[in-house]
């Protein structure tokens, strides 16, 4: 016999303070503040911000504290109080070759123009542990550089655009979908697939740029450009005629290139791959730009050699990690009913399948 659990609203309640009290941890220790989270665990800030389509560090820090750390959970909240919020207008797009640069790498050229500035990495760090850090003492660091004195720098690309051995990408002018309005229907244009992989978890948009990385794909990619900082966010004022500049947010922008032999009607040269996420996410943008340029195949004219990067509908409907939560999730809410019809099938068919054994034994 299978019993209901009972409890209903009490158990319901009792739930959520328990939960309360296992997020708030040992009183004896001074409880985690937002602004603690959103100038010290800036890295986890930002993947809220950019996976839950909402550019504000102290909604991100908030969430996070609320879903003890759990990053998907922070993005679901995130997500959910952006449905709350009144739309009153749109931005112009903003214009990345101002960016204010804290750091620009290039893969591609030594002598880059404007140089290469390594800004804050981990690339060079030692992967030790830093039992100072434990000890609640400040690490010893080089005076960093501060926004204000960040560069403004041409683009890589530019240089190759010179010579025409890049793609050139065409401005159409056309205002781009929204997927926070609209859901995503395939075949997608290129504006929301962009849209659906910034929006998309960064491991699964990781595994799948690795995939193309070890051969399940054709493209070899270089990072052309790197560039983590700040831009302006600017909005047309209708009674003013213009638009004037309403605040400035960071975001890490990567350019790839990568090889490309030709087709009927174009010639051999480079084309791109681009990712653009908010805050400093330089493994999420790299990785975008990876799969942006694997699911081009199409429109480049090149082959579906059948690897799952190139596959539009599995790589999109598959990467957002709420809804993929949300699928998961559900199995463990009651499934009484659809378990006792399970169980019954199971039992008729055993009795079934027993009978004709019983028949051969006794012949």
């Amino acid at each position: 016999m299978y019993v209901a659990v009972k409890g209903g609203e009490k158990a319901i309640d009792n739930a959520h303070a328990w939960l309360s009290e296992k997020r708030r941890g040992d009183k004896a220790i001074a409880e985690i503040g937002v602004g603690q989270i959103r100038e010290q665990l800036t890295l986890a800030v930002n993947r809220v911000m950019a996976e839950g389509s909402l550019y504000d560090p102290d909604l991100a820090s908030l969430a996070i504290k609320q879903s003890h750390g759990d990053l998907i959970e922070a993005i679901f909240l995130i997500r959910a109080y952006r449905t709350t919020l009144a739309r009153f207008g749109k931005t112009r797009p903003i214009e990345t070759t101002n960016m204010a640069c804290i750091r620009r790498i290039s893969a591609t050229f030594k002598d880059a123009p404007g140089g290469q500035i390594l800004g804050p990495t981990f690339d060079y760090t030692h992967r030790l542990l830093d039992f100072t850090l434990a000890a609640d003492s400040e690490t010893s660091v080089v005076e960093s550089q501060d926004m204000s004195d960040a560069q403004m720098l041409p683009r890589i690309t530019d240089y190759l655009n010179q010579e025409g051995l890049i793609q050139q990408e065409i401005q159409t002018g056309d205002e781009p979908g929204d997927l926070t309005r609209e859901p995503l229907q395939l075949p997608a244009q290129r504006d929301l697939r962009l849209q659906s992989l910034t929006r998309g978890d960064e491991g699964f948009i990781l595994g799948m740029a690795y995939s193309t990385q070890r051969g399940y794909g054709r493209n070899h990619p270089f990072v052309g450009e790197l560039r983590v900082g700040g831009v302006v966010v600017e909005m047309e004022i209708p009674e003013l005629g213009f638009s004037i500049e309403i605040g400035e947010i960071e975001v890490t922008e990567c350019e790839t290139v990568n090889q490309f032999t030709g087709s009927k009607s174009d010639p051999p040269q480079f084309t791109r791959g681009y990712g653009l996420v908010f805050g400093h996410s330089e493994r999420k943008s790299i990785s975008m730009a990876l799969v942006d340029r694997a699911l081009r195949w199409a429109e480049l004219g090149e082959d579906n050699v059948g690897v799952p990067a190139q596959d539009e509908e599995f790589v999109l409907y598959h990467s957002d990690n709420i809804q993929a939560t949300g699928f998961l999730e559900h199995i463990k809410l009651p499934h009484y009913v659809d378990f006792q019809s399970e169980l019954e099938l199971i039992r008729k068919l055993r009795c079934e399948a027993e009978i004709p054994s019983r028949d051969e034994e006794e012949s």
